[in-house]
């Protein structure tokens, strides 16, 4: 075999490799199986990308008065940043590792559902953040990541959380991620206005970004600059944010599709899901944690508390019935 050969030979396996994940979820019906395309897409194919881009989906949200004010009275965003950020991930990380009908999922849904019966939400404000979660990573890989998604992937996120609102007794839930676009697009035009108090919920979770890795290497100072080099301008006028230069948003993005490129052409395909309890931002349970001990407590929360003292999930004696 001539050497052009066995190079391209080598080339072709390595493409394959590299995007068997992409080639296996096209034969898999978005609607049937839509928690495949959640797994697959948000631990093995971008579990970095999209756990960044789901940040800075809730994020926007403060920008809606209704949301971020809320936010503000619960005290969670500001006085207890890192333990919301933390709750808020393995919340919503347990149905898409676990799926919906796994006791896990269904406690991670029901404590979702408690958590939010404590506080007068619309439905409106609910759809919208949830249209949050189906609109941002698709824009967030298309941008940045080392492949864009297929419309197949599309579907089958968006299904997910479709899936996800239902659980949440949502109604008027788009169909569509054309839907859900055009949702988020009106409603921020329509609902987008500042607020001091949603502006005070944003600046302490950029604050919490400054000590993320890789975030924590550079001066603070720089990392805010950076985020509003990702910010569009409703979101940065939303909180009154400094509009950043031209070379700050270059620098900013460019960065970020360096590094999409880099995985595209050097990094092996991950074989080994990262969920987010393995993400070294999560840092306020460091011995497990039950899921029903996550989120935020009033008095008088419907929370069941099991008998004993049960291992909590992260630890190896762990049991899902537990959470049930």
């Amino acid at each position: 075999m001539s050497t052009v050969s066995l190079i391209a030979r080598r080339v072709g396996a390595r493409r394959a490799e590299r995007y068997r994940l992409r080639d296996d979820l096209a034969r898999v019906d978005p609607a049937a199986a839509p928690e495949s395309y959640a797994r697959g897409l948000g631990t093995l194919e971008y579990p970095w990308g999209i756990t960044m881009a789901l940040s800075f989906a809730l994020f926007r949200t403060y920008a809606v008065p209704s949301i971020g004010e809320l936010l503000y009275e619960t005290g969670e965003f500001t006085d207890r940043t890192q333990k919301r950020y933390d709750d808020t991930v393995l919340l919503l990380d347990a149905p898409v590792e676990h799926g919906f009908a796994d006791p896990r999922g269904r406690a991670a849904i029901r404590r979702i559902n408690q958590m939010h019966a404590m506080y007068d939400i619309s439905n409106d404000d609910m759809l919208y953040v949830l249209a949050t979660f189906v609109v941002c990573p698709v824009r967030w890989v298309a941008a940045y990541e080392w492949r864009p998604l297929r419309p197949n992937e599309i579907d089958g996120l968006t299904e997910y959380y479709r899936k996800l609102g239902k659980h949440m007794a949502l109604k008027d839930i788009p169909d569509t991620y054309e839907a859900f676009e055009h949702f988020l697009e009106e409603y921020e035009r329509e609902h987008f206005a500042y607020s001091p108090r949603s502006r005070e919920v944003a600046d302490s979770t950029l604050a919490l970004l400054t000590t993320f890795m890789p975030f924590r290497l550079l001066p603070a100072w720089l990392v805010r600059r950076l985020s509003y080099a990702l910010m569009d301008d409703p979101l940065l006028d939303a909180f009154r944010y400094p509009r950043p230069t031209d070379a700050e948003r270059v620098v900013a993005r460019a960065g970020l599709k360096a590094r999409g490129l880099a995985i595209r052409f050097f990094a092996r395909p991950r074989t080994t899901p990262q969920y987010g309890r393995d993400m070294p931002q999560i840092r306020c349970y460091p011995r497990g944690y039950d899921v029903d001990d996550l989120g935020t407590f009033t008095p008088g929360c419907p929370i069941h508390k099991v008998r004993g003292n049960p291992p909590k999930t992260g630890h190896p004696d762990y049991n899902p019935s537990h959470a049930i």
